[in-house]
């Protein structure tokens, strides 16, 4: 078993927000700032030496890689409004195109934000064995992740250790959450002020440049849609073929982020328990809303009593709420979920739920040699801090206490019809950035920028992380975008369905793009 997480962490770790971290500017100056982000350096440009650098390709930090891979850095200015600030090297790795006439990079995200892109080429290429015919497939560690100056909060982002402890009054609460925000600027260095995705987007174009690609070609997952979509904003002229798979928000406020996910999950829980109850074997019988209410009862029973184990160590209704949560994100997880669940309701055994959650612990030191070893805590304080950076909604730093604890007091309702269980985790997204510097308007203020390509955007109808309709909105937001409608479940359909992963490859390989809004059935 492990120790569980307490609702301030869900609060710093949940994911549905999004830049850099930035003054409040007037309205003339953002405009200008807005206007300016994707201006090409000039001759005098101090931005001109990271435009003129070529990658010395290398072995990679991963072991093992797939034949083939190489690794090499790109050097990037910490801020771009002053470069003299100081610079990051950001991590990339390329497996070069297997046969036919190159048609240069195309450069991979799988989301996150906080997921390292070179640890996930090198585990599994295989999905990309098409487009890697053509392109050399290259991912990316985003500054602040993996191998490009990770950030840290010096193990987790945890301000408490134990259920059932008495409930702090609100001003301790958000006392513990500065505490946090403070432990993560300790840790992470010079880098974790300029982590945010307007300046990761500024990154890909020094890639793109080193690359020799005049053009970025750009597949992105979940967050990577987000990351796409502000790289076409900026540098809508140096925008090839793109498509966004998996759509993320590019205007809703933090709480309305939280409550569409709410909402989200929901819809994905009712799908799996609609499918369980076809199978002989679900625990839940055959009456789907019985099974909601039962799952509802386990999530509530457990946080009141949780299972302890011999070492000490509990298990929560917060703990099952997670493992649920990861598990709905790909439909192949299903069974797995199925079998836990009946584990944990006939046994009151957790192992099959914490399998799917996967272990909190870092990996013990092997002592060996080879690159610095990422920070066990990176992928959950870089999460925290993108979204933060990129949102211009957060906690108000100056409010009461009493102020804060009656907004969320507000919302609660809310929250709880949108899903009795996962709505109180997502309500605590509100408070995700309390503490930490205000974020950036720049996406929120995307609206059909001129310029931008038609691109490729994918939406999958039963995605538990990313709603259908931000798909909708962000076409509408982007202006140019062609929508394929996935039917299926799980999160993203490149990797799940073979119809959308022929849309996507004719698309940029060939460059073929429909018009209208296109659909791919469940299973195909």
């Amino acid at each position: 078993m492990h120790r569980s997480r307490s609702s301030q962490t869900a609060a710093a770790t949940a994911t549905t927000a999004a830049t850099v971290t930035a003054a409040t500017v007037t309205a003339a100056a953002a405009v200008l700032a807005f206007a300016g982000l994707g201006a090409v350096p000039g001759p005098a440009d101090p931005l001109e030496r990271f435009y003129g650098q070529r990658i010395r390709w290398g072995h990679c930090p991963e072991r093992p890689v797939p034949d083939g891979m190489r690794c090499g850095t790109v050097e990037v200015p910490l801020d771009y409004a002053a470069p003299a600030k100081g610079t990051v090297k950001v991590a990339l790795a390329r497996i070069p195109a297997t046969g036919g006439k190159p048609l240069g990079s195309v450069l991979l995200n799988y989301g996150g934000p906080g997921g390292p892109g070179i640890e996930s080429l090198a585990a599994d290429p295989k999905v990309f064995a098409d487009l890697g015919k053509r392109y050399d497939l290259v991912a990316f560690d985003p500054r602040g992740v993996g191998h490009s100056e990770p950030v840290s909060c010096g193990g987790s982002q945890e301000t408490a250790d134990a259920p059932g402890e008495a409930r702090e009054d609100a001003a301790s609460q958000l006392a513990a959450l500065r505490a946090v925000v403070r432990r993560c600027e300790l840790h992470s260095g010079p880098v974790l002020p300029y982590i945010g995705t307007v300046n990761v987007a500024r990154d890909m174009d020094v890639m793109r440049q080193a690359l020799g690609d005049k053009k970025l070609n750009y597949l992105g997952f979940s967050y990577g849609t987000r990351l796409g979509a502000v790289y076409a904003a900026q540098f809508p002229k140096k925008t090839g073929r793109m498509v966004l798979d998996g759509v993320d928000t590019l205007t809703e406020p933090l709480a309305e982020q939280a409550l569409v996910s709410a909402r989200g999950q929901q819809r994905a829980l009712d799908n799996f328990l609609t499918w369980c109850a076809r199978r002989t074997s679900c625990v839940y019988g055959t009456n789907t809303r019985t099974a909601k209410e039962k799952v509802n009862a386990l999530v509530a029973r457990l946080d009141e009593q949780p299972l302890i184990g011999e070492d000490g160590s509990y298990f929560t209704g917060q703990d099952v709420v997670g493992a649920v949560a990861a598990a709905l994100y790909s439909k192949e997880t299903w069974p797995a979920l199925e079998q836990a669940l009946g584990m944990i309701e006939r046994d009151g055994d957790p192992v099959g739920l914490m399998q799917i959650g996967g272990p909190v612990d870092p990996p013990a030191d092997d002592g060996g040699d080879g690159p610095p070893k990422v920070p066990a805590d990176n992928a959950e304080a870089a999460l925290t801090a993108v979204n933060c950076a990129d949102d211009p909604d957060r906690g108000n730093d100056k409010a009461t206490p009493a102020a804060i604890e009656k907004e969320i007091e507000g919302l609660q309702g809310e929250f709880l019809k949108a899903s009795e269980i996962f709505g109180p985790m997502q309500l605590m997204t509100v408070l995700s950035c309390y503490g930490r510097p205000a974020g950036t308007d720049f996406i929120r203020r995307i609206d059909r920028p001129g310029g931008v390509p038609r691109m490729l955007l994918v939406g999958t109808r039963g995605d538990p992380a990313t709603p259908y309709e931000w798909t909708e909105e962000t076409a509408r937001r982007l202006g140019s975008a062609v929508v394929l409608d996935y039917k299926g479940d799980g999160h993203t359909g490149y990797a799940a369905s073979p119809c959308v992963r022929d849309y996507v490859n004719r698309f940029l390989v060939d460059g073929r793009l429909p018009g209208g809004t296109r659909s791919c059935p469940a299973g195909q």
